[in-house]
C-alpha cells in the first residue's frame, strides 16, 4: 500500500513538474543555468470612468441661460467670453445632445467665474487665498438642481459674493456706464475690483478682520457691522504685502522680533539684538528681545501663514499720521492694536481681562494669550470701494497690480499672455 501511494505521488509530482520545467526551459536562454525567472505580469492600470454625459436641457432653459449670459456685464464680466453665438448655433442645429453639451459647457464656465473669479494664475499677483466655493462635484449638483427646478438665474446668482461691498460696486458700475466721461473712466477699475471679491470665499464669516492694503486700514467686522476700524501701515514698495488669509488664534504679549534674513545685515552687531548661533558657532540669524525699542511693540497676532505676515504693534507710531503708509517689511503695523487684542481676548468670557493683560505686559516676559474663538484674517488689495449711493472711492494702486488684473479680465481665458497658468478648478 505504501509503495502504491508513493508511486501515485511521484506520478502526480512529475505531472506538475513537467509543465513548470517546460516553462522554465522556454524562459531561460539556452546554455544559461542561472538565468532569472520571468517577472510576474503587471496589473493593467485602472481605467478611468468616462465623465457622465451632460444632462438634457429644455429649450426654455437654454433661453434662460442665454438671457443670463447677455446680461452678465452687470457683474463686470464680458458676455462674449461665454460664446452666446455658439450656443445659439447649437440651438439651431436641432440636435438635443449637441445643444445640451453646449449649454452645459457655458453653464460651467459661467458658474466657475461667478464663484471663483475670471482672472486666474499669476495675474492675481502674490495671491495666497484658497477659495473652496465650487468644485466639479458641487458644480454638477448645482447644474442638475437648476435644471430640475427651472431656476437657472437663481442658482447662478447664489454663487456671487455675499459681502455688501460687491452689491455696492455693482451699483457703481451701472452709474459709471451711464455717467460722465470721468465716471466712465472708472469702469475697468470697478470691474477688476468686483472680480477680486469673487476671488475670496463667498462668505467671510460672522466675525473677521479684513485689511485693505491700498486704503491702509484694518477693520474688525462682526455680524456684518464694523466693530473696530483703525489705521495700518503696509509693506513698502520694495517689500509689498501679499494677499492672503490666515486664522488668528491669539496674540503674543511682549514678543521677540525674529529679524528677517533679508535685513539681518542692517542689525548685525548692533546693541539690542541677540545673535542665534548654529552648532558651528556661526550666527544664523538675529533676534530683538521685548522692550520699548522692539519693532513689534507690545504684541503681535498669532496667525500662521507660509508668508509669515501678521498684524502687530510698533515702536514707530508716528507713521500712522502719514496719508501714505507703505513702510513695513510686509507685515501690518496696526494702530491701537492693543485695544483690538483686548477686545478679542475678552470675547466669549475669555480669561484674559484688561487687568491680566496689563500685568503681563508689565512683567516684560513673552506670553501667548489665546482667543476663545479664533477668527479669520483677510489681507486684500482693493483699489476701489463703493458707497451706498453708487459713488466710488479710489485708492492708489501702490504696487501697480491693477494693470495685470484688467489685462487678464479682458482675456477670454482670464490669463495674461506668458503668465503661469492657474491650477484647474472646477471647469476652468
Amino acid at each position: 500500500m505504501t509503495k502504491a501511494w508513493l508511486g501515485t505521488s511521484l506520478i502526480s509530482l512529475a505531472a506538475v513538474a513537467a509543465p513548470l520545467s517546460a516553462a522554465w526551459a522556454q524562459a531561460a536562454p539556452s546554455g544559461d543555468p542561472i538565468a532569472p525567472l520571468p517577472e510576474a505580469a503587471q496589473p493593467a492600470p485602472p481605467v478611468e470612468a468616462p465623465p457622465p454625459p451632460p444632462p438634457l436641457w429644455q429649450v426654455a432653459q437654454v433661453q434662460s441661460l442665454l438671457a443670463y449670459i447677455r446680461q452678465v456685464g452687470r457683474d463686470g464680466l464680458s458676455p462674449a467670453d461665454y460664446d452666446p453665438l455658439g450656443l445659439e448655433a447649437a440651438w439651431r442645429s436641432g440636435d438635443p445632445v449637441t445643444l445640451s453639451k453646449a449649454a452645459t459647457d457655458r453653464f460651467n464656465r459661467l458658474s466657475s467665474d461667478l464663484a471663483l473669479g475670471h482672472v486666474r494664475g499669476d495675474a492675481r499677483v502674490d495671491w495666497h487665498v484658497e477659495d473652496k466655493d465650487l468644485d466639479e462635484a458641487r458644480q454638477r449638483q448645482m447644474l442638475e438642481a437648476a435644471l430640475a427646478t427651472n431656476r437657472i438665474p437663481e442658482v447662478l446668482n447664489s454663487l456671487l459674493p455675499a459681502h455688501p461691498q460687491y452689491a455696492s460696486l455693482k451699483a457703481a458700475l451701472v452709474r459709471a456706464e451711464a455717467g460722465s466721461a470721468a465716471e466712465r473712466a472708472n469702469i475697468n477699475r470697478i470691474r477688476l475690483n468686483m472680480d477680486r471679491w469673487r476671488w475670496l470665499p463667498r462668505e467671510l464669516g460672522d466675525r473677521y478682520i479684513i485689511v485693505n492694503v491700498p486704503s491702509y486700514y484694518a477693520t474688525l467686522v462682526e455680524n456684518g457691522v464694523t466693530r473696530f476700524k483703525t489705521r495700518a501701515v503696509a509693506g513698502a514698495l520694495k517689500t509689498p504685502t501679499p494677499q492672503l488669509t490666515a486664522t488668528a488664534v491669539g496674540v503674543i504679549l511682549n514678543p521677540w522680533w525674529e529679524v528677517p534674513t533679508s535685513i539681518s545685515r542692517e542689525v548685525a552687531g548692533k546693541p539690542g539684538y541677540v545673535p542665534v548661533k548654529g552648532k558651528d558657532g556661526k550666527v544664523q540669524r538675529w533676534r530683538q528681545p521685548p522692550g520699548p525699542s522692539n519693532a513689534l511693540g507690545q504684541l503681535k497676532f498669532v496667525m500662521y501663514n507660509p508668508q509669515n505676515i501678521y498684524l502687530h504693534d510698533t515702536n514707530a507710531k508716528s507713521r500712522f499720521n502719514s496719508s501714505v503708509r507703505a513702510a513695513s517689511h510686509g507685515c501690518i503695523r496696526t494702530k491701537d492694536v492693543l485695544d483690538l487684542a483686548t477686545m478679542l481676548l475678552g470675547d466669549d468670557n475669555g480669561e484674559w481681562t484688561p487687568e491680566k493683560i496689563k500685568e503681563t505686559l508689565a512683567s516684560k516676559k513673552s506670553k501667548q494669550a489665546n482667543f476663545v474663538k479664533p477668527l479669520p484674517v483677510y489681507i486684500v488689495y482693493f483699489s476701489a470701494a463703493a458707497n451706498n449711493d453708487g459713488t466710488i472711492v479710489t485708492y492708489d494702486d501702490m504696487y501697480k497690480r491693477d494693470g495685470k488684473v484688467i489685462q487678464a479680465l479682458l482675456d477670454s481665458k482670464g490669463e495674461v499672455p506668458g503668465a503661469k497658468k492657474a491650477e484647474k478648478v472646477a471647469t476652468k
